[in-house]
């Protein structure tokens, strides 16, 4: 006789999660969730997921699309320096973020942002 699998609902499936953080970007919501596996190692599930708004009036239909990435412990490392060679890059050539860039794990402004004289005072006011 065939054995019956127990269907894991989505309710359950979170009751593993050790850890969460959730990172708002625009009409995104990026999920970092600590989990373990069945053999009881640690693992970290990345979950994009975005607001899709579909149909007029007074009866849109909202859903949410969502994307799964599982990293694995003996990946960390690997994984790291992709994201930061890929980061870099993009740095690059499109310039920093906001007058910011990153070498490694530490935030630099870039001279730019900077005032020429440390006891200059900048202020931007925009009309």
């Amino acid at each position: 006789m065939e054995e019956l699998r127990k269907k894991t609902t989505f309710s359950e499936a979170d009751k593993e999660i050790f850890f969460s953080k959730a990172i708002k970007a625009g009409k995104r919501i990026y999920y970092f969730d600590v989990k373990k596996s069945k053999k009881d190692e640690m693992f970290l599930a990345i979950t994009e997921s975005k607001k899709i708004v579909s149909g007029e009036g007074s009866t849109p239909q909202v859903n949410f699309e969502k994307h799964k990435i599982f990293l694995y412990k003996e990946d960390f490392e690997k994984f790291m320096n992709g994201l930061k060679e890929a980061i870099g890059y993009i740095e690059q050539e499109q310039g920093p973020i906001a007058g910011e860039t990153h070498i490694g794990d530490t935030k630099v402004l870039s001279k730019s942002a900077l005032p020429a004289d440390p006891n200059e005072i900048k202020i931007d006011i925009d009309f």
